[in-house]
């Protein structure tokens, strides 16, 4: 089947298979192997990506289910040079660990903080429940979402 979606701004057009997951065609078709495959269950959150600004775990959507929409992986983020709020705050704040479930953390945070830009602790640990970090360095990475938050609640005033 032919699909048509936007991925970083750009648009694409590709022929999949019906059944190819999104994950996939984020990694092997437009070849952009931040978003990681985890668990193909949905259970870690390696995978998640923005389908058009909601985060989504990428290996339980079809390629089809994001045809005419717009999708935004960890490539995406960045403004040029400048990084994203959220990707700096994980750097400065040391919120990586191995890196393997990074860019899904990443992409959950960016989300969750659309939702809610000024959450507290633990609503910072509910919104990432999704997201598994297999080295559990979750406070930092905890601390690295409310600075996130507390930068961009500065620059908005």
């Amino acid at each position: 089947m032919h699909v048509t979606i936007n991925v970083n701004g750009e648009e694409h057009g590709d022929e999949v298979e019906d059944r190819t997951l999104l994950v996939h065609y984020i990694r092997d078709t437009r070849g952009l192997t931040g978003t990681n495959v985890g668990c193909d269950t949905t259970s870690c959150g390696a995978c998640t990506v923005l389908l058009d600004g909601e985060s989504v775990k990428s290996c339980t959507v079809l390629a089809a289910q994001a045809d005419g929409h717009s999708v935004t992986t960890i490539e995406g983020l960045a403004d040029g040079e400048s990084m994203h709020p959220v990707q700096r705050a994980f750097q400065e704040k040391h919120g990586l660990q191995c890196g393997f479930c990074t860019p899904g953390m990443v992409m959950a945070s960016v989300s969750l903080l659309r939702e809610n830009p000024n959450p507290t602790d633990a609503e910072v640990r509910s919104g990432l429940e999704g997201n598994i970090c297999r080295c559990t360095g979750y406070h930092n990475i905890v601390e690295s979402v409310l600075a996130a938050a507390e930068r961009t609640t500065e620059a908005a005033e």
